[in-house]
């Protein structure tokens, strides 16, 4: 018999760890006068039925669960801009606090859904009362257009049980390829989009010396 909260804790902590040291990355630039290329993060751990429904489908037995199925943790970072993201992926791979074991670009090389996204696959270390466990955490970077799109699909998949019926599939490719026209015209103007950054940046200083 599986001990799930035995088994998913460790999933648990690096989650929040990775939340927390991401965040950090976003406070950092917040501070200074940089653009930051992190809007904000989000992590959660699989659920136990969703875990048992993809292993079934899969064919992934129980005990090859942690090896297999790499998306048990997931954490995901939201982007203002398309460029964003290429920041995003120079900073997680310039850290040494973890490995990096895999990366997709689903962004140049989309889905035939129309999906778009960065993926990576992090060896993260947690520290644990046994020592040290290395676990795979899922790792997806996206605009904000590109979430709300991914959003929507993955309720849609769920409503129709992994079948979408073609005339909605081909409205989701069309849907995708306008949110991926929205970011690139945002990509456009994103000196003026940074210029005002810079000026509520601004006003908040002023505000936080206000005595």
């Amino acid at each position: 018999m599986m001990d799930w909260d035995v088994m998913l804790t460790p999933y648990k902590q690096a989650v929040e760890e990775l939340k927390i040291k991401l965040k950090g990355i976003r406070d950092e630039y917040q501070l200074s006068t940089k653009h930051t290329p992190i809007e904000f993060v989000t992590g959660r751990v699989k659920p136990i039925s969703s875990i048992l429904e993809k292993a079934k489908r899969k064919h992934i037995s129980l005990n090859e669960l942690e090896e297999e199925m790499q998306d048990l943790a997931g954490v995901r970072i939201m982007c203002q801009f398309v460029g964003d993201i290429d920041t995003v992926v120079k900073l997680i791979t310039s850290r040494t606090d973890f490995e990096i074991e895999e990366e997709r670009d689903y962004i140049k090389h989309e889905k035939r859904s129309g999906y778009r996204s960065f993926h990576m696959i992090l060896r993260y270390p947690v520290q644990t009362i046994e020592g040290e466990k290395r676990i795979l955490v899922e790792l997806q970077i996206r605009t904000l257009a590109m979430n709300f799109w991914a959003t929507i699909e993955h309720s849609l998949q769920y409503k129709y049980s992994g079948k979408i019926p073609q005339e909605i599939e081909d409205r989701l490719q069309r849907a995708a390829e306008a949110a991926f026209q929205l970011d690139e015209e945002m990509s456009k103007i994103r000196g003026e989009v940074q210029e005002a950054e810079q000026i509520m940046s601004k006003q908040r200083d002023s505000l936080r010396k206000r005595p």
